[in-house]
């Protein structure tokens, strides 16, 4: 097949470009570093995109910007990919608020140059977005919530195995970030059913694993990890640190984009995440990053939350593995810490 990865030197990106070129396919991968740009220093993914280049002869990379309507038409014009698989996003709440023009242009705008390229071009690919969580606003807040020692959970049998997919994203605070993913969102819901595109929007939960560049405004357990190695000072924000976040390894995120590839649906959408076994609160994760690496967390804690920020989000995963039934989580919590760890270490960051 011939696959095409936007935002192929991120997380996500870069794990299913390794992933699939393992398998032989031919790989394109859309990145012009906007992560850099957003994040500074921190954030730049040049070193991921050497090491893709370096490991796979079936990888190209093409140093694009996806809010470029007339390169993108013409990439997707000359490849005639099999699969789009759309991760490049701009990620962060709290930048979204700074940079809105170019929060909306990058996760807005480019996910309809992208799907319009699709139906002009190559109207039988599979296209895969990478959607958020974030989608729900904070309306998953007014579930009734219960305080336990170290984190919040749901005081409502309703949601004990988490957040469904028809839960409302309607009437409430998303950040703008979470708007302009929304409106992403829908229209690759709206291409798949409007023009019988095969589409599917993934709503992930904390998408995670050792290749991931994490700062203070996106990247949870990266920037959590990266802290407590370097022992500088990490922030919490509101919630008594007891705030709740399910987190899938960013293999698993792969893994499931392989099972919609063979058996694409149309317009669908599915919450991916780790589920309630792989979900931890800050607090939690204090512990966790100190027993791998025995040093005691720096931090600070400020009464104020992020704004449309999650208390407790935990992903049902009923719907997905009732439709890919082949699929599961095959990478625990402990797991996750320890590969962030060792990534963190590998790439001499926090010696």
């Amino acid at each position: 097949m011939k696959i095409i990865v936007t935002g192929s030197s991120g997380l996500i990106g870069s794990e299913v470009v390794s992933y699939f070129a393992e398998k032989k396919h031919i790989l394109y991968g859309i990145d012009n570093n906007m992560r850099m740009d957003f994040f500074g220093a921190n954030g730049d993914t040049t070193w991921r995109q050497k090491e893709l280049l370096s490991k796979y002869p079936n990888f190209k990379h093409y140093n694009l910007d996806i809010r470029d309507r007339t390169a993108v038409l013409k990439c997707i014009a000359e490849i005639k990919p099999d699969v789009i698989i759309h991760a490049a996003a701009q990620p962060s709440h709290d930048l979204a608020a700074s940079r809105p023009f170019d929060d909306f242009d990058v996760n807005a705008v480019g996910t309809l140059n992208l799907l319009e390229a699709v139906r002009r071009v190559a109207r039988e690919s599979v296209f895969v977005y990478m959607s958020t969580n974030k989608v729900y606003g904070d309306a998953p807040n007014k579930i009734n919530l219960k305080e336990l020692e170290k984190r919040w959970d749901y005081d409502d049998d309703k949601f004990k195995n988490g957040i469904t997919e028809n839960f409302t994203i309607d009437q409430s605070k998303h950040s703008l970030f979470g708007a302009s993913k929304a409106a992403a969102d829908i229209l690759v819901q709206e291409y798949g059913r409007y023009f019988q595109i095969k589409t599917c929007c993934l709503r992930g939960g904390c998408l995670t694993g050792p290749n991931h560049c994490g700062v203070e405004l996106h990247g949870f357990l990266s920037y959590l990890v990266k802290t407590n190695l370097t022992g500088n000072l990490y922030t919490v924000y509101g919630y008594k640190g007891k705030q709740v976040r399910d987190n899938i390894h960013s293999l698993d995120v792969a893994k499931f984009i392989e099972c919609f590839i063979k058996n694409p649906r149309i317009g669908e959408v599915y919450n991916l995440g780790g589920g309630r076994n792989n979900s931890c609160s800050i607090l939690e994760a204090f512990e966790m990053v100190e027993q791998i690496t025995s040093k005691k967390m720096n931090y600070e804690y400020s009464d104020k939350n992020r704004e449309g920020d999650h208390i407790c989000y935990i992903s049902n995963l009923k719907k997905i593995k009732s439709h890919y039934p082949q699929w599961r989580i095959t990478v625990p919590l402990k797991e996750i810490f320890k590969q962030i760890v060792k990534g963190w270490q590998k790439r001499n960051t926090c010696v």
